[in-house]
């Protein structure tokens, strides 16, 4: 039997945990992992110090630890996400906010950044609307964690999981059948399409416009979907439609989804998706932020 094989047989088994016995074991795995995961402790750390250079370095280390000990949490979470029952995951994950935005057919882009909570918030939106709903992620070099992630996002509903690879195309029929694509667009994808706008302390952030560039192909408006681990489970945020967006201007419009970002992040600083090296890219003749 495989690693991951084994991995999955104890993800069943802890999918019948109590929750906060499950919360406290990531709790200790976090803890662990902040020791010996070296590499993402420094880059979560030197994240930290990009972005908030006001905070102590005490205060920036303990961010750190707590990041790392959600990172943990919610991926022990995925157990009962996706094997458990839906009236346990009903009862677990909320959606709360303007979830009339989900109502008729208008296309709708939903900006879901990269809170460790995402996968919950991906359960939230097809277990509260029968809308056809779209979404892109990276495949997994391990097929069979690969095929676990995509059949535990695609659970419930009307999933499509696209690949990258996939393109343009698929998206924009889906969007304009009047179908909901949730989009996750804050990471650093490297150069190709990427524009330079701030984030936080770093004026030059490399980020992607497909927020915008989607919403004005798809003819769809753009609400933004946050998702927070709390002590009973998850609560998905839904905020109401953007107004004047998107614009002629994707630069300007890939700044407000950062800027927008930002305000969300400070609510719930340690559950971002801080291991991952976000300012990796830099224009032409900068140095390494790393």
């Amino acid at each position: 039997m495989s690693w991951s094989r084994l991995g999955l047989g104890m993800m069943h088994v802890l999918a019948k945990l109590p929750l906060p016995m499950l919360r406290g074991l990531g709790q200790f795995v976090g803890r662990v992992l902040f020791v010996l995961a070296g590499q993402r402790r420094k880059v979560a750390l030197r994240n930290l110090q990009l972005c908030f250079p006001e905070m102590s370095e005490a205060e920036r280390t303990a961010l750190a630890r707590q990041t790392f000990e959600a990172f943990c949490q919610t991926f022990l979470d995925r157990s009962w996400l996706w094997f458990g029952s839906e009236a346990l995951v009903r009862s677990r994950v909320k959606l709360e906010g303007a979830v009339h935005e989900l109502e008729g057919d208008t296309p709708t882009i939903v900006f879901a950044p990269h809170f460790y909570s995402m996968d919950a918030g991906g359960l939230a939106l097809p277990l509260n609307t029968t809308r056809e709903f779209t979404s892109i992620f990276a495949t997994n070099p391990d097929p069979v964690l690969d095929d676990w992630f995509m059949t535990g996002r695609q659970r419930f509903g009307h999933v499509r999981m696209l690949n990258r690879a996939d393109g343009v195309k698929p998206i924009i029929q889906c969007l304009r059948k009047g179908g909901l694509l949730y989009l996750l667009p804050d990471m650093d994808y490297g150069k190709n399409d990427s524009v330079f706008v701030p984030f936080f302390a770093v004026q030059n952030t490399a980020t992607i416009p497909s927020l915008s560039r989607f919403a004005r192909l798809g003819k769809a408006k753009v609400v933004a979907l946050y998702n927070e681990m709390t002590p009973t489970g998850y609560v998905a945020h839904l905020t109401p439609a953007w107004e004047n967006f998107p614009t002629d201007d994707h630069v300007a419009d890939t700044a407000r989804m950062n800027r927008e970002l930002e305000a969300a992040i400070l609510k719930m600083p340690s559950q971002y998706y801080w291991v991952h090296k976000r300012f990796k890219t830099r224009p032409a003749g900068e140095p390494s932020l790393y």
